[in-house]
């Protein structure tokens, strides 16, 4: 049925639904759920997707279990619950030598991926500019353009994906709002340095520009090098929101809680939007990390070696295959150059690896704005047990 030009579909009681016109019509299913797919369907060995394939903690794991059964099944404070805030207070004193206001300052989210949409929407407004760092992790584009933003997409460097300030500098204007920063970066490993923080520190003073900082995987920095979170960093922390992730602390992807610790100021226009986006998060998971991170502080603490020696170990069985490797810096992902295999694009190579060889990766330019065209690099995902590891780098070294 045409009214107006518009095209409307005719249901059986009469009613008509709204004109099919997409807010995102460039945009389709994330490929982290495609190669997953892919990989189920191929039966392939799955190093795309970031998820690690074993156990959490026993400890936690009973300690929300001891929660289920004690009646903590309600509905927790829109903002989390008391005793977690106050644990996470603690912990971002202890690693970044910043105190924060559990009451205030902190607020428990539905995974890393909610506390990113929620600041963009409380912030961006119609026709201003958010800075995205390609590679950038797909959920940031999606989300500023949904709030009326525009992307400004800035290359990292080549090779070794450091920020390019001369870029940086020439991309802030008048209408820029906000910086999106991650580190350690997913897709590439890379992470910011105390050099780069204290530039960007310059760059921003003076100026009303927010930053958002996705540091999901802040105990997955390798070597004797620290994470540089933006809370270590009193002018940086005061325009800024952090974001951080229990799921991949605690190899608790599913449960999908993150948090986000930001000034006063900013802390309550995030939860004007987090209130009706995701009100609270599931309680008993709630309670036991609280527990957890009370408990057993070592657990995070030790998560940088534990996951170095993963890396390793990947790095090592691959030492002799046709990939090209540079251990990641950080992140439990690590690239390889395919170029001495194939000129294939990286999603046609990625989809004959899955279908063919049996192994799932991510393919990199799907992060870019604008891809280089000569660039032939793939993500693995190493955490993994060492006997997936195994199978996969026997197969990757068979190429």
């Amino acid at each position: 049925m045409h009214r107006r030009g518009k095209v409307f579909t005719a249901l059986p009681t009469g009613l008509r639904v709204a004109p099919t016109t997409s807010k995102l019509p460039d945009v389709g299913t994330t490929i982290f759920t495609v190669m997953s797919a892919l990989a189920a369907d191929c039966g392939a060995i799955n190093l795309s997707q970031g998820f690690p394939d074993f156990a959490a903690p026993e400890g936690l794991l009973e300690r929300v279990n001891h929660h289920l059964r004690a009646a903590h099944n309600q509905y927790a404070p829109m903002a989390g619950l008391p005793a977690l805030r106050e644990a996470i207070a603690a912990k971002t004193l202890a690693c970044y030598a910043h105190r924060a206001d559990p009451e205030q300052e902190i607020t428990v989210t539905s995974g890393a991926t909610e506390a990113l949409f929620c600041a963009i929407e409380a912030f961006v407004h119609p026709g201003d500019e958010v800075i995205v760092f390609d590679p950038a992790y797909d959920s940031y584009d999606p989300a500023i353009r949904l709030a009326g933003g525009r992307p400004v997409h800035v290359p990292l460097r080549s090779p070794d994906f450091s920020l390019d300030f001369s870029a940086l500098e020439a991309a802030i204007g008048v209408s820029t709002r906000m910086l999106i920063l991650n580190t350690p970066h997913n897709p590439t490993g890379a992470i910011l340095t105390g050099d780069d923080l204290q530039r960007l520190a310059d760059l921003v003073r003076n100026t009303d520009i927010l930053l958002l900082g996705d540091e999901v995987y802040e105990h997955m920095v390798y070597g004797d090098v620290r994470h540089e979170s933006l809370l270590r960093y009193p002018e940086l922390a005061e325009r800024s929101l952090a974001v951080f992730s229990f799921g991949k602390t605690y190899h608790v992807t599913g449960w999908k809680i993150g948090y986000v610790v930001a000034s006063p100021a900013l802390t309550r226009e995030f939860r004007r939007v987090h209130q009706f986006v995701q009100f609270c998060v599931a309680t008993p998971l709630q309670h036991g990390l609280a527990d957890f991170l009370a408990s057993d502080p070592g657990h995070y603490r030790e998560l940088p070696a534990f996951y170095a020696g993963k890396r390793d170990y990947f790095c090592q069985l691959l030492a002799n295959s046709r990939f090209r490797l540079q251990p990641s810096a950080g992140t439990y992902f690590q690239l390889a150059n395919y170029g001495e295999i194939s000129d294939e694009t990286d999603t046609v190579f990625a989809e004959r690896l899955t279908r063919e060889s049996g192994v799932a990766c991510i393919p990199i330019s799907v992060f870019y704005a604008s891809p280089p065209a000569a660039q032939r690099l793939v993500r693995f995902c190493f955490a993994k047990d060492n006997q997936t590891l195994e199978r996969a780098a026997e197969i990757l070294c068979a190429i």
